[in-house]
């Protein structure tokens, strides 16, 4: 996986289908080579080696093509280092200190490149991991300062990605806002530079951390595309540029502009990881590889199969008690439910948004004799058991705040704005972060609780910490660092729990925390149709596994829209289905019809979850909107469609399915009906779903011969 060429500085990194080639150059530089289909060592020899001299004096040194462009010398991009040392001064100089290649498990390799500065007593390691079984590379950064000053590193980016010369690009990336997340734009790179980025203190609704770059002719099955995420769900900052040589680039890592990390004596930085994919075969190709490799090297039980939950908030509010959760499990039991989740109103004088938020004990005078009695009726009708909560929070109006006016991110002399009348904890605080993990765990030990909705429901404002030196600064990544910890210790302590992250729906979902959790609240938008939009987007890097959907009353609360039971339910089924609305007031028709969608949903489950994904066509495409899930076998496959109209989705389509046995045929398990793969794949399956508008429908098919397969 990992080789090397002595005599000429050159390293080729391989996965099962590309290659990643690099080298040290004249002046001590790590320099880019290629990025793409896989070649042997003595091919990549052959490789064009970009030109890092300055064309003339007004250019410098090319922007795209270090692996980490830094600050200095005739550089004139956006650097990924930055540095100021305790003399003023700035600037890195390479200069080589050897290599290390580790194999610490089976299956993957690590290359390692040591450098120091020249001058100043600062190391840089840059790691790359590669593994057997997926093509996306892992990189980031070590720094280390070795000498007796402090230095603030300004900037700090885990890794920078460089693409060949093409005549154009195409950038490929999430916007939005809360409850209108993932916003999927395909547009021309620009030339120059083009910044995502997020300055809230977490991963953020209005952008996610991630771009996928084409050349403009890719589509869902073909063409060349190149990726790369970063796994950090505080502030962070990409950057990508198009160059007037007709190069492209992205670098990126944590924190935004005006922020920096102290780097104090003998101390070291890891960044967090910034991964990278090429795949040849279009958008989807490159969203299958992110999913695999999600489910099998990022999520702590990828494996399981997430059960059908239930949330009391829609039908709730706040106002919680025994009596009435138990009424809701028990209806929810009886519809198929596995999982059910008390939401926010659980806790202290929590009687709505202003007041309460912090003090982590059961409500007295609505569960009298603690959450204890619930669970076990919980847990009696054969469900797990689950609570909301929201350790990063709290109230003015509270217990905690009045004993630790202290705790939460403030500057002395301003006010402390509050949104949804709360404010942030200041978790890069070691007490705060201890305070949040010892009544964490003894909840989930002393009410058996199975499950928690981890929600954080404001971006960050006043962010100081005027106790420390630097504590401006480095709370930023503190905080991150710290919240990482607690959700570790929590795990580590209680190794059944599972955890969903929730920032107001889609505020914090990316590689960082979902290794730490189990499952993502993609928005709080449950209007169906809106859905569509947002798990499209949320589909190009995360996959259905972690994909939290619920299927919510009419009319959405949010969007007054009405839509059929059946396409709520169709709809939250292309994810982790789960039910939010009202079970009170559903009808026994309503409640037959959600019985029989959720034992749908079972059947098929395991395709939605473990299964590869195929987009067969767009939120904005002619026809009904229809997604595939197929066994990684071939040997199933679950397609779901949904139709908002006759006249606003245009004539009727066939969809050309993906991922089956060639020669194989299917049965349909609900009509009967056997088709051949090679209709199915060559010719397409009439998916639009029969009646008016709001329509959907799902169909299972399992292989019953052919193929190699009697």
């Amino acid at each position: 996986m990992i080789s090397h060429a002595p005599d000429t500085g050159l390293w080729l990194l391989s996965t099962p289908r590309t290659s990643y080639a690099l080298r040290v150059d004249e002046t001590g530089a790590p320099w880019h080579v290629g990025w793409g289909p896989r070649l042997t060592l003595e091919e990549a020899a052959g490789l064009v080696v970009p030109v890092a001299a300055a064309g003339n004096s007004f250019e410098g040194r090319p922007p795209v093509g270090e692996e980490l462009p830094v600050d200095g010398g005739t550089r004139f991009g956006p650097p990924s280092l930055q540095v100021r040392y305790a003399d003023g001064s700035r600037g890195f100089e390479w200069q080589p200190a050897g290599h290390r290649v580790l194999r610490d498990s089976p299956g993957s390799a690590e290359l390692v490149l040591d450098f120091r500065d020249r001058l100043y007593p600062l190391h840089v390691a840059l790691h790359y991991r590669v593994r057997e079984d997926t093509d996306v590379i892992e990189r980031r950064t070590v720094l280390r300062n070795a000498g007796g000053q402090h230095l603030r590193l300004l900037r700090a980016d885990s890794a920078a990605w460089s693409l060949p010369a093409l005549p154009g690009y195409r950038i490929s990336h999430l916007t939005g806002q809360w409850a209108a997340e993932s916003r999927l734009r395909r547009e021309p790179l620009p030339h120059g530079e083009t910044v995502l980025t997020s300055r809230r203190g977490i991963t953020g609704h209005h952008a996610a951390p991630w771009v996928m770059l084409d050349a403009g002719d890719a589509d869902e099955d073909r063409g060349r595309v190149w990726s790369a995420a970063l796994a950090w769900s505080g502030s962070w900052r990409l950057t990508a540029q198009r160059t007037s040589d007709g190069r492209a680039g992205v670098t990126g890592g944590v924190g935004h502009e005006g922020t920096w990390v102290p780097l104090a004596p003998g101390a070291e930085f890891a960044t967090p990881l910034f991964a990278g994919l090429f795949s040849q075969g279009g958008f989807g190709a490159a969203s299958r590889a992110w999913h695999a490799y999600t489910r099998d090297h990022v999520l702590p039980h990828a494996g399981e199969t997430a059960p059908v939950l239930y949330n009391s908030w829609e039908a709730t509010g706040f106002d919680v008690d025994e009596a009435g959760q138990k009424a809701l499990a028990e209806r929810a039991a009886a519809l198929g439910v596995e999982l059910y989740v008390v939401d926010d109103g659980w806790f202290g004088s929590r009687r709505s948004d202003r007041a309460g938020l912090g003090d982590w004990t059961p409500s007295r005078d609505r569960f009298p004799r603690g959450l204890g009695p619930l669970a076990e009726t919980v847990h009696g009708l054969g469900m797990r058991f689950g609570l909301w909560v929201e350790p990063e929070m709290v109230n003015p109006d509270s217990d905690l705040y009045r004993a630790h006016p202290d705790w939460v991110l403030h500057t002395p002399g301003r006010a402390r704005s509050e949104l949804r009348n709360q404010l942030v904890l200041n978790f890069a605080r070691d007490d705060v972060a201890d305070w949040a993990h010892d009544w964490l765990t003894r909840l989930v030990a002393d009410h058996g609780v199975d499950f928690l909705k981890w929600d954080m429901n404001r971006a960050f404002s006043e962010a100081g910490w005027p106790d420390v030196p630097d504590g401006d600064d480095r709370l930023w990544t503190g905080y991150v660092a710290n919240l990482y910890g607690v959700l570790d210790r929590l795990r580590a302590a209680h190794p059944a729990l599972r955890i969903e992250t929730c920032s107001g729906g889609g505020g914090r979902v990316d590689l960082g925390i979902l290794a730490r959790t189990d499952q993502a609240w993609t928005s709080d938008n449950t209007d169906a149709a809106d859905r569509l939009v947002i798990q499209h987007g949320f589909s190009q890097l995360h996959p259905a596994r972690v994909m939290s959907a619920w299927v919510t009353d009419v009319p959405n609360q949010l969007t007054g829209r009405t839509v059929p039971l059946r396409y709520r339910f169709h709809v939250a089924m292309a994810g982790l289905l789960g039910i939010g609305g009202d079970l009170a007031r559903w009808s026994e028709a309503e409640l037959a019809e959600g019985a029989a969608l959720v034992a749908a949903y079972k059947e098929v489950r395991h395709l939605v979850q473990h299964g590869a994904q195929y987009r067969l066509s767009g939120p904005d495409d002619a026809g009904a909107r229809v997604v595939q899930y197929a066994a990684e076998d071939g040997s199933e496959a679950l397609v779901l469609a949904w139709r908002r109209g006759p006249r606003g989705d245009g004539p009727p389509l066939p969809v050309r399915l993906r991922g089956l046995t060639p020669g194989a045929r299917y049965r349909d398990t609900r009509t009967g009906q056997v088709h051949s793969a090679a209709v199915l794949t060559a010719y397409g399956l009439a998916a639009e779903p029969a009646g008016g508008d709001w329509s959907s429908d799902a169909t299972h098919l399992v292989r019953t011969g052919g193929g190699g397969v009697e």
